[in-house]
């Protein structure tokens, strides 16, 4: 289906254009004109999937066919500062003939940043993409006034709910009029998503699109390794060819601390990001790894979604996720734009009945690699092994 079919603003199909896009995907095909009609939505879909665009696209058209007014006319709150940028810069694309005005509000910023955004909220940007925190940061101030707000987007609440912002996605809503337009998008439907659907939807509609599964470009295969086993592992990866762009991602912002320092001592080119750094300094490192100035980036799960960077060679899943989705957002990070790349998971004897859960989820074997014979022999690969136990290693591996 071409977006010429959803009859909106000629200024916007122009930017559509502009940016490339031309067929509608699954989710923008169901979404778009339902959110034209006025109806709330409960979207089921994952990052890579057109949901961004799914929900700006009827928003932007709806604002500027509407009486113009100073005030904030459509929020949306996101769990990331990534992914607040990532938005902001899309719907800028979308809406570059337009005059349509917006702003991404997210901590880790000087006091300038601040003063900016408390003067788009004081003289009414028509989007605001914001993270809960910055977001309470600004409504604990007499300035904010989102009592004409017509539009509310929470953008992957799994996630939002996850790392514990459900108190202050509820304390948002409360600023803004019960009469309003609300679209919820999620990657996974828990009982937890349900219940803050029936909180904050009225006359809903369920727009579902089922999981993606990783490109077919991608090449998979899994080493099942003992913990002791896992820095030489990486070693071997990351030395028997050139690589220009890695991602690790590991479990914790510790794990992932811990990483980057035994790589950097192996003299490899790597930077840890995570949650402890300030937003300026997380940006640096991004900068320069989408340069190709450093090519291997040890990350937390903060850079699996929201972060739109293209050609990396190989993922790394350091730690196993913690889910299925994770798994493919992770490795989703490769083979984009028609390139090929491939994604490797260590495994050790703990993480195999997860991993098995990914597989469910899959719906195939990922392949179990060998591991090099200067790394030793690892475990094998039995999830569910008899009798619930596993049997004791032999032999220590060996060491380089």
């Amino acid at each position: 289906m071409e977006f010429t079919s959803f009859g909106l603003d000629e200024r916007l199909v122009q930017g559509i254009a502009a940016i490339g896009f031309k067929e509608a995907t699954p989710i923008q095909e169901q979404a778009i004109p339902k959110i034209l009609a006025g109806k709330d939505i409960i979207g089921s879909a994952q990052t890579g999937t057109g949901k961004t665009a799914a929900f700006l696209l009827p928003l932007i058209h709806k604002i500027i066919n509407s009486e113009d007014n100073q005030a904030v006319k459509a929020l949306i709150v996101v769990p990331t500062r990534e992914l607040a940028v990532q938005i902001d810069q899309q719907l800028e694309g979308l809406s570059y003939f337009t005059p349509i005005s917006s702003i991404a509000i997210y901590g880790g910023n000087d006091g300038d940043s601040f003063s900016r955004e408390k003067q788009a909220l004081v003289t009414g940007a028509d989007f605001v993409i914001g993270t809960p925190g910055r977001l309470i940061a600004h409504l604990s101030m007499p300035y904010v006034d989102f009592s004409k707000l017509q539009y509310l987007v929470l953008d992957e609440a799994d996630r939002m709910l996850d790392m514990g912002f459900n108190q202050d996605i509820m304390r948002i809503i409360s600023h803004t009029p019960q009469e309003r337009q609300t679209l919820l998008f999620s990657a996974t439907m828990p009982p937890k998503i349900r219940a803050l659907m029936d909180q904050v939807l009225t006359d809903q509609e369920e727009v579902k699109i089922a999981i993606s599964k990783p490109a077919e470009r991608v090449v998979q295969a899994a080493f099942c390794v003992y913990e002791d086993q896992k820095v030489a592992l990486m070693k071997f990866l990351l030395t028997r060819k050139k690589l220009t762009s890695v991602i690790i991602f590991a479990g914790t912002k510790d794990a992932t601390k811990e990483l980057n320092k035994a790589l950097q001592s192996l003299g490899l080119k790597s930077e840890g990001i995570h949650s402890d750094l300030e937003q300026d300094q997380r940006e640096a490192i991004l900068n320069d790894f989408k340069s190709k100035q450093l090519n291997i980036l040890v990350a937390t799960d903060i850079l699996s979604r929201g972060i739109d960077i293209d050609n990396i060679e190989l993922v790394v899943n350091y730690d196993v996720p913690k889910e299925g989705e994770d798994y493919i957002h992770r490795i989703g990070r490769t083979a984009r734009a028609a390139s090929k790349g491939a994604a490797f998971t260590l495994i050790t004897q703990k993480e195999q009945s997860k991993f098995a859960r990914i597989e469910k989820l899959l719906g195939s074997e990922v392949i179990k690699a060998k591991l090099p014979a200067e790394i030793g022999e690892g475990p094998k690969y039995d999830p569910k092994p008899p009798g619930g136990r596993r049997k004791k290693r032999r032999n220590k591996p060996k060491t380089t």
